[in-house]
C-alpha cells in the first residue's frame, strides 16, 4: 500500500480489521490508515457501509456513483464484502480477525456477541487483538442501550445549548464534531494500546463514545459548572471570558480578533481611537460585563474600513485576527495547500479527485501518495489471496513450523 515521503509509515505491518460504519469509526481507522496501518473495511452485500448513500451531493455515473460523504472518510483502505449472516462469511471475518491487529466496531452493545463475536470468541482467535469499540452514549449505565447520532448527542451532550446566537436557540456545529471527537479518541486510544501491547504483551479494550468525546472537550465551560457553578449558555460569536473576542463587521466583510491582554487591549483601542482606559472598558472583566457596548464601539470603528485594510492595520498591531472564509476559499488558501491539507488521489471510478488531508506532519514531511477511498468491494480478491498466503502451512525449507518438526 502506501508509503510515506520520509523514512517509512509509523503504523507500518499493523493491520486493522474495520467493522464500523458511518463516521465514528471510520473516521478512527482512517486516522490509522493514514499513518500506515492496513485498514481492510468490511462492508455489507448491496449497500456497503450507510455513507456510500448519505447524499446528495453525489458525483460520478449512474453507475458508480459514490456519495462525496463516503469519501471524506474512507481513504487508504481496502473493501471487502462480507454478510455477517453467512456461515462461510462469518468464518472469513474470523480468519481475518486471527490476522489483525485491531479490531474497530461501533455496533450497539451486545451487537458483536449476537454476531458469534463477543470478546470471549476473538480473545481465542487471536490473544493479542486489541478492539475498539466506539458507542453513542457509552458501554455500561442506565441509557447503554442507545443509538448514536451526532445531532443527538451534541444536544444530549451539551454542545448545542453553548452554541447558536442566544439561549433561545440552541444550534448544532455544522460538522458532525461528536462522531469526529470519538474517532479521534478512538484512534488516539488505540496507538495507545499499541504501544502498551509492544512493552507487555497485553492486549486492551478501547472504549468510547460520542456523549464521552463532547464532555471530555467541554473544557473551560465544564468548569464553568463544576467549580464556579455557573451553566453556561450560547451567546452567539463571542468569548463568554474575553472581550474583545469574536466576529465584527467592515465595510466589505466580516473579521475575527482575539484579544486576550491587558496590552492587546491597549494597542487596539489606540490603533482604532478607542480610549483604552474608558470606565466602561478599562479591564477584561469590565469589557466582558460591557460587551453589547463594547461590540457597538468597535463595529463603528470598522465600519467605514475596507476588510482588507482592517487586517493589515491589526496585523500591524499585532493583533491576532483573520477573516472569516467559505470552504471554496479555504481550499484555495496557499496556507492551506502548504500544509498537506489537501490530497490529490486516484478514483478507480471517478479519476483524479482531492480530498482533505491529514492533520498531522513529521519532522520528515508529509505523506504524498494516499490511496482514494475504496469502490464496494474493490480489494475482495486482494484480500483473500493474502489470506490464504498467510494461512498455507509452512513447508520444510521456508523456515517454518513443518520444517522445524521434521
Amino acid at each position: 500500500m502506501s508509503t510515506t515521503t520520509g523514512d517509512g509509515r509509523q503504523l507500518d505491518g499493523v493491520v486493522v480489521l474495520d467493522l464500523s460504519r458511518a463516521l465514528a469509526g471510520p473516521y478512527a481507522t482512517m486516522m490509522l490508515g493514514d499513518l500506515g496501518a492496513r485498514v481492510i473495511k468490511v462492508e455489507a452485500p448491496g449497500t456497503g457501509d450507510d455513507t456510500r448513500g448519505w447524499g446528495p451531493p453525489f458525483v460520478g455515473e449512474a453507475a458508480a456513483r459514490e456519495s462525496t460523504y463516503f469519501l471524506s472518510c474512507n481513504r487508504n483502505k481496502e473493501s471487502i464484502i462480507l454478510d455477517l449472516k453467512d456461515d462461510a462469511d462469518k468464518e472469513m471475518l474470523s480468519r481475518l480477525a486471527r490476522r489483525a491487529d485491531v479490531l474497530v466496531e461501533n455496533f450497539r452493545p451486545g451487537t458483536l456477541d449476537r454476531l458469534g463475536l463477543s470478546v470471549r470468541r476473538l480473545r481465542q482467535l487471536n490473544p493479542r487483538l486489541i478492539i475498539l469499540s466506539i458507542t453513542g452514549f457509552g458501554h455500561d449505565g442506565p441509557e447503554a442501550g442507545r443509538a448514536g447520532y451526532d445531532q443527538i448527542a451534541q444536544g444530549e451532550a451539551g454542545l448545542m445549548s453553548l452554541t447558536g446566537p442566544d439561549p433561545g436557540h440552541p444550534t448544532r456545529i455544522g460538522i458532525p464534531i461528536a462522531d469526529l471527537l470519538a474517532g479521534m479518541h478512538g484512534a488516539y486510544g488505540v496507538v495507545s494500546a499499541l504501544y502498551e501491547r509492544q512493552r507487555t504483551g497485553r492486549p486492551r479494550i478501547v472504549r468510547t463514545s460520542l456523549l464521552a468525546a463532547v464532555v471530555a472537550t467541554h473544557a473551560f465551560q465544564g468548569t464553568r459548572w463544576t467549580v464556579a457553578g455557573e451553566v453556561p449558555a450560547a451567546q452567539g460569536n463571542h468569548h463568554p471570558s474575553i472581550a474583545p473576542y469574536g466576529l465584527f463587521h467592515c465595510a466589505d466583510g466580516m473579521l475575527q480578533i482575539a484579544v486576550g491582554s491587558e496590552g492587546l487591549w491597549r494597542s487596539f483601542a489606540a490603533g482604532f481611537d478607542i480610549a483604552p482606559m474608558d470606565a466602561r472598558f478599562a479591564t477584561n472583566a469590565l469589557r466582558v460585563a460591557n460587551r453589547g457596548e463594547l461590540t457597538s464601539v468597535i463595529n463603528a470603528a470598522f465600519a467605514g474600513l475596507k476588510l482588507e485594510d482592517v487586517l493589515r492595520h491589526l496585523d500591524d498591531l499585532g493583533i491576532p485576527a483573520g477573516e472569516v472564509r467559505t470552504l471554496d476559499r479555504v481550499y484555495e488558501w496557499e496556507q492551506t495547500r502548504s500544509q498537506g491539507l489537501l490530497i490529490d488521489v486516484e478514483h478507480p471510478s471517478l479519476g483524479a479527485i482531492a480530498l482533505p488531508g491529514p492533520a498531522l506532519r513529521f519532522d520528515d514531511g508529509f505523506r504524498d501518495d494516499h490511496s482514494a477511498p475504496p469502490t464496494l468491494g474493490q480489494h475482495d480478491a486482494a484480500v483473500r489471496a493474502w489470506l490464504d498466503e498467510q494461512d498455507a502451512p509452512r513447508t520444510a525449507g521456508t523456515g517454518g513450523a513443518a520444517e522445524e518438526t521434521a
